[in-house]
């Protein structure tokens, strides 16, 4: 009988392996994890190893601990310029909504955006997602949305895919042409809508630059009808769809995501009883950013036990975007998770792990067991509560990004 060779083989480890139907982190002490051409073939208690195994490269961990490797699923990265203005006059008394409405918000970032070139945007989008990097992110979303022409939003997405070549990391990209009515259309959102399907949907998917489209429902965004006509275009392209909802007032989008089938419904602060009855059903994760609503001063929570109760799956996401929540940490998101929406240690990391994988449509990532994409992280933790509890601190050591070692 031939002795199977795997390319690593980990020992000694304390493995959370986060799955949706194991209890608490799913914590297997003293394991072992074998990898073979990027894939986990073995996931164990170190004692039940068989007992004649080789690998090519054996690795003692000595008590420290693996985690899937971390996904932030709801991203703005890829962008021009900064918007420390805005958050200057929020704190001087002027409302996100006024700020907006006076032609600052997301448009300043898309006049930043459009006279970006590809390799500017390339060289400022960098540096931040490194930073993600360095806290054990192997899979992000990365959204268009600030440039809302054909040819700014796939520089956008090019720079997206870009990423994924340069970086030991899995991208996934979604067209957000529906973010903001740009100054072009002004006064004629129905028409923006009309040009999105018809015209720049289809040529981006030509591109191949889409993975998934996103809209912004709401009073200073797009109608749910509006919404409902996008999301049948990318339908009819086989894209799945998700939405930022609820984050300023309850615009009915998250049903209307239900409705489609679709990934996520995200921010949720305004989010009603149907909406959640509506997810439920669908299976739409619901995608909570605790940074935008800290930095926005936000008083209304997202509705945590009800979302619980209903069995909703609960993602979590850092929302880096430079306008409400310009942060590029997603160990700072646990905490503030735990802090400000008075969720568990347990459900923060699971929202950044196995639900934030559901989130993105993603079934090979985000939980440890054979057969999973090889995408780990390791920690120089006691225990995984300590990922949520300390603020400003990286106990990251490195990554195993599709079976190959990365050190921090």
């Amino acid at each position: 009988m031939q002795v199977p060779i795997w390319d690593t083989l980990i020992r000694h480890a304390n493995v959370a392996r986060l799955h949706a139907d194991l209890p608490g982190y799913g914590e297997l002490m003293d394991a072992a994890v074998a990898i073979k051409d990027g894939k986990i073939v073995w996931l164990g208690v170190d004692a039940d190893l068989p007992a004649s195994v080789e690998a090519q490269d054996e690795i003692d961990m000595v008590g420290k601990w693996i985690t899937p490797g971390l996904i932030d699923c709801h991203t703005h990265i890829v962008h021009g310029g900064r918007r420390s203005n805005e958050f200057e006059a929020r704190l001087n008394g002027i409302s996100y909504e006024e700020i907006a409405r006076s032609g600052g918000g997301i448009l300043s970032s898309v006049r930043a955006t459009r006279a970006a070139s590809e390799s500017e945007l390339l060289a400022q989008s960098l540096p931040r997602v490194k930073s993600l990097l360095a806290e054990g992110v192997t899979t992000l979303e990365i959204k268009s949305g600030y440039g809302l022409d054909l040819a700014s939003e796939a520089k956008m997405l090019k720079v997206a895919r870009q990423i994924a070549e340069l970086l030991p990391v899995n991208v996934k990209t979604t067209f957000l042409g529906a973010h903001a009515l740009p100054p072009e259309f002004a006064g004629r959102a129905d028409d923006y809508i009309e040009h999105l399907c018809v015209e720049m949907l289809p040529a981006l998917v030509q591109l191949g630059l889409v993975d998934a489209v996103d809209a912004f429902c709401e009073r200073i965004g797009f109608s749910r009808a509006q919404t409902e006509k996008l999301f049948t275009a990318a339908r009819q392209h086989g894209l799945p769809v998700k939405l930022h909802a609820e984050q300023l007032s309850d615009q009915d989008g998250s049903a209307l995501v239900a409705q489609f089938q679709g990934l996520s419904a995200d921010h949720l602060e305004y989010l009603s009883p149907s909406g959640i009855t509506a997810m439920a059903a669908n299976h739409t994760v619901a995608v909570l950013l605790p940074a935008a609503y800290y930095f926005l001063r936000e008083t209304k929570l997202p509705p945590i036990a009800e979302l619980r109760a209903a069995n909703v799956p609960i993602a979590l996401a850092t929302d880096c975007n430079p306008g409400t929540a310009p942060i590029t940490s997603l160990l700072l998101v646990l905490n503030m998770a735990c802090t400000l929406f008075k969720m568990t240690p347990q459900e923060a990391l699971r929202g950044v792990t196995c639900y934030g994988a559901q989130a993105l449509g993603m079934q090979d990532v985000g939980s440890l067991n054979v057969g999973m994409h090889a995408d780990l992280a390791l920690w120089e933790i006691e225990r995984p509560a300590d990922l949520a509890y300390a603020m400003g601190f990286n106990p990251c050591l490195g990554v195993w990004k599709d079976g190959r070692w990365l050190a921090r």
